[in-house]
């Protein structure tokens, strides 16, 4: 090699190295200041009656987190439309939504189970100027168990489709849509396959949709938690990755149209970039499948018990 064509040669890697270095700087930049941006300043004022509209609907409002949005919603100053299959239910949290924040409240019996509740559900909406709906409704296993060992499977998909995927179809104008999924729907979950499958059509539905009425000034947004304490987790002491539903709630509200897909409450936000940025996807596959196998197992083994 010439001595030309070595000073080309350390020019060229020169300049690859600073691009690339560049590259990765302002990547970096950009980054932290949409972090502070999402996680630290928040959307301000945006999840207000007065902006959005009078009525917040929620669907599975009586649990966990859609109970947490209910509360959240009213606190902020929405009238609340409660959604859910049990009507004691529905009368108790709107009994005290009402009492708590003084504010108007709606109930709807529905089991999402069903296909035919949707004319009930649109007649009971009718009228109302709708600011904000929460597709919170879910449903996923009983415990973890191989696709073709699931107890009356084809009622279980059905249910399944009907409750995770067909409830969150039922567009419509609104100014604001959360669908609430999974962080199950961000990579596969084998043992708990339909629901993950269920709730990765929720994310590509949801930010799909986003992009076709962006323009119309409609926010439509994924929301994709990992574990909360609630009933579908059968997780009751809360820790710093998994929060109170009042605690996810909050931090969630405050990402609403600044990410189209969020996992809502930052420890979930670094879950969910380790576990789809860095880790390998065969060694993600590997440690989900063992940690189904153990719940499978200590599941079965509480069962033989009694």
């Amino acid at each position: 090699m010439t001595s030309n064509q070595k000073a080309l040669l350390t020019d060229a890697l020169y300049w690859i190295g600073a691009v690339t270095v560049s590259w990765v700087s302002v990547s970096t930049l950009c980054c932290l200041l949409s972090g502070i941006r999402v996680w630290i300043v928040g959307n301000g004022n945006l999840m207000r009656a007065t902006k959005l509209g009078k009525w917040a609907v929620v669907t599975g409002a009586t649990d966990g987190i859609g109970k947490a949005y209910a509360d959240e919603l009213a606190r902020q100053g929405f009238a609340i439309v409660l959604i859910s299959r049990t009507q004691e239910k529905l009368d108790e949290v709107s009994k005290a939504i009402e009492s708590k924040y003084n504010v108007e409240t709606k109930t709807i019996s529905a089991d999402f189970g069903s296909v035919d509740i949707y004319p009930k559900i649109e007649s009971g909406l009718a009228g109302l100027e709708i600011g904000v709906l929460v597709n919170n409704v879910g449903v996923s296993y009983s415990y973890p168990e191989f696709f073709l060992n699931i107890p009356d499977i084809n009622s279980f998909i059905n249910s399944m489709i009907n409750i995770n995927i067909t409830s969150v179809c039922q567009v419509r104008e609104i100014r604001v849509i959360l669908n609430v999924a999974s962080a199950s729907g961000m990579y596969p979950v084998p043992l708990l396959t339909l629901y993950s499958s269920s709730k990765a059509f929720v994310d590509f539905f949801s930010r799909g949709l986003e992009a076709e009425y962006k323009s119309k000034g409609i926010i439509i947004q994924s929301v994709l938690p990992f574990y909360v304490t609630t009933k579908l987790s059968k997780i009751r002491r809360a820790t710093l990755d998994i929060p109170t539903p009042e605690c996810y709630v909050k931090a969630q509200l405050s990402t609403v149209g600044l990410q189209t897909q969020s996992n809502g409450y930052f420890p979930h936000a670094v879950m969910g970039w380790v576990t789809t940025a860095l880790l390998p996807a065969k060694l993600l596959n590997k440690y989900v499948m063992s940690m189904g196998l153990s719940q499978r197992a200590h599941y079965l083994k509480k069962q033989k018990q009694g």
